[in-house]
Parts: C-alpha cells; sequence; structure tokens
C-alpha cells in the first residue's frame, strides 16, 4: 500500500528543494513561508501531471515548429499557474518563471539522479535478443 509513498515524498521535497534554491537564485520569485513552498511544490506536480500533458497536446504544432522550445513556455506557464492559485508564493513576471523553469528542471533532474544513483528500479534495461526487459 504503501510502495509509492516514499517515491512520492522523494520527487515532493526534491521539487520544494528546487523551489526554495531557486527563490534564493531569482529576485522575482518569493515564498512567504514553509508552507507555500511545500504546498507551491505539491501543485506544481499535481499540474505538471495534469495541465501540462494537455497544454502540450494542445500546442503540438507550435512545439513542433520551435523544435521542442515551446515546452520551456509551457513550463513557466505551469509556475505562474502555481503562483496564480498559491497565496503565498508569488512571481514577478513571465521571464522570471522562464528561466526559473529551466533552472528547477535542471535542479530537479541533477538531484534526481544524485537519489536514484544504484537503484536498480531506475535503470535502463538493453534489449537481450531482441526483447526488451
Amino acid at each position: 500500500m504503501f510502495d509509492h509513498l516514499t517515491p512520492f515524498l522523494l520527487h515532493l521535497a526534491i521539487t520544494a528543494l528546487s523551489l526554495w534554491v531557486a527563490s534564493l537564485m531569482f529576485k522575482g520569485l518569493k515564498f512567504a513561508g514553509a508552507g507555500s513552498l511545500i504546498i507551491s511544490a505539491l501543485l506544481l506536480g499535481l499540474a505538471n501531471a495534469l495541465v501540462k500533458p494537455l497544454l502540450v497536446i494542445l500546442t503540438l504544432p507550435l512545439t513542433l515548429v520551435t523544435f521542442g522550445l515551446f515546452i520551456l513556455v509551457i513550463n513557466a506557464l505551469m509556475i505562474l499557474l502555481v503562483a496564480w492559485i498559491v497565496k503565498g508564493f508569488k512571481v514577478s513576471g513571465f521571464w522570471t518563471a522562464f528561466f526559473a523553469a529551466i533552472f528547477i528542471s535542471l535542479l530537479s533532474v541533477a538531484m534526481g539522479a544524485l537519489v536514484s544513483e544504484g537503484d536498480p528500479a531506475t535503470e535502463i534495461q538493453m534489449p537481450h535478443s531482441g526483447e526488451w526487459l
């Protein structure tokens, strides 16, 4: 029952830590407190899981024309959406959200790679005799 709780909490912690570091790096990104930071991390994960795929599908022609760079705009829009919903989370504008989204994505990937190092569940399985495992 609780098998998926640990990865969820780990992902939430990585997102929250990435948001916190981004708020230290970007003057236009501010949190009122730890509660708004945790709620923002939770809602950002939820928005990335539910709203972002819908936006990617709706903007697929534009994403293809820009060779995928429009995904960066969608990431910034997800941060702006969460900032609009969470009362204690403030973003000064689109460009702050844009560059913060890039920073948060890179930092989250790096921290996720460090945490999952040596975990056999996260390793890529190579095909053996023409079949994927």
